[in-house]
């Protein structure tokens, strides 16, 4: 083929992939108890649904250039990670304090004598698959110890693709079957656990995972390639942002030479919007609608009462990008409470 119209047929498939959203593909695997989900022939993510988990999530998340924006332990631990929280497992939802019972922390790592303490997410089933419109819908109950059922949940992921852009919205409806209250907890309530390069650089010894996958205790810290920074829409930065009510918050790294761009959307239609951040350095980023006094002692007591048959929505959005402005964030934050 001639060198020049070879050019002009990669600059018009590469024009034609960052103008038009891209293809959303689902394959269920009941027997790894998952579904992959594809964006463009490329696996994006897995909703999983694990007998060994205390709740379901997303995992794992990887961008458009194949990079991952979450962290591999404990699930497929990576080299260098932190091992602590091993709750926190991709994109997940859940809370602190459920009729007293802790949701958020809920792992492997709680004693059995303490485990009536928490509460588990038990899967249900797929309910739908919708890969015209790219859209996931699966239920779930939020349990006590005995498995009495306090929520029924009713979730809807609707994935979408175009160019270097990835986005998650996640609507979530919890129905009561007896009276449930949610008590004001800093634990919450959409939690996204990122990558190493995301974290800001530590400056004290912690419990990482040397190059062969063995815990080890690191008193000298290998913070190359760690360089996450937060921010939100009102212009805080870095821990500043935690504890604080926005309506997005964002988090940008370099990885691998790559510039890349988190952020978390609040909708307005959510109870106590705008969330309140908590984003913390070692690689926890949450929007919390629920946090209250837990982050704010000034603000009025939070507690959000169900009676049975009542439902409450949550719906938030995540975007990966690359180098995201503010005014791009704010634009989609308008689109995404139309």
């Amino acid at each position: 083929m001639n060198p020049l119209k070879t050019t002009l047929l990669i600059l018009s498939l590469n024009w034609l992939q960052f103008s038009y959203s891209q293809k959303i593909s689902f394959k269920p695997l009941d027997k790894e108890r998952k579904v992959e989900v594809y964006i463009g022939g490329k696996l994006f993510t897995a909703f999983i649904y694990p007998d060994n988990m205390e709740k379901q999530s997303l995992y794992p998340i990887i961008n458009a250039r194949g990079k991952f924006i979450t962290r591999g332990f404990p699930l497929k631990p990576r080299a260098f990670e932190r091992t602590d929280h091993p709750h926190q497992v991709g994109l997940w939802f859940n809370f602190g304090d459920v009729n007293g019972l802790d949701f958020w922390n809920n792992s492997f790592a709680i004693k059995e004598a303490d485990k009536p303490k928490y509460g588990s997410i038990r899967f249900n089933k797929i309910e739908s698959i919708n890969a015209k419109n790219g859209s996931l819908v699966v239920s779930a109950n939020w349990v006590d110890i005995n498995n009495a059922i306090l929520l029924s949940e009713l979730t809807t992921y609707t994935f979408y693709g175009k160019g270097n852009l990835r986005t998650i919205v996640r609507e979530t409806h919890l129905t009561a079957k007896q009276e449930v209250k949610f008590t004001e907890n800093k634990e919450g309530l959409i939690g996204l656990r990122v990558d190493r390069s995301f974290e800001e650089p530590a400056t004290v010894a912690e419990t990482f995972l040397d190059a062969k996958g063995i815990e080890t205790k690191v008193p000298v810290l290998n913070n190359e390639g760690v360089n996450g920074v937060y921010r939100n829409v009102e212009g805080a930065q870095g821990a500043s942002v935690w504890g604080k009510r926005s309506n997005w918050v964002a988090l940008r790294a370099i990885k691998e030479d790559e510039t890349i761009t988190i952020a978390i959307l609040d909708h307005s239609k959510n109870t106590n919007y705008p969330a309140w951040s908590h984003a913390r350095g070692y690689g926890l980023f949450a929007m919390n609608n629920l946090g209250g006094r837990n982050f704010d002692k000034n603000t009025a007591a939070v507690q959000l009462i169900l009676q049975p048959g009542q439902t409450v929505v949550f719906k938030h959005k995540l975007v990966i990008g690359d180098d995201l402005t503010d005014e791009s964030i704010n634009k989609m934050a308008m689109d995404f409470n139309k």
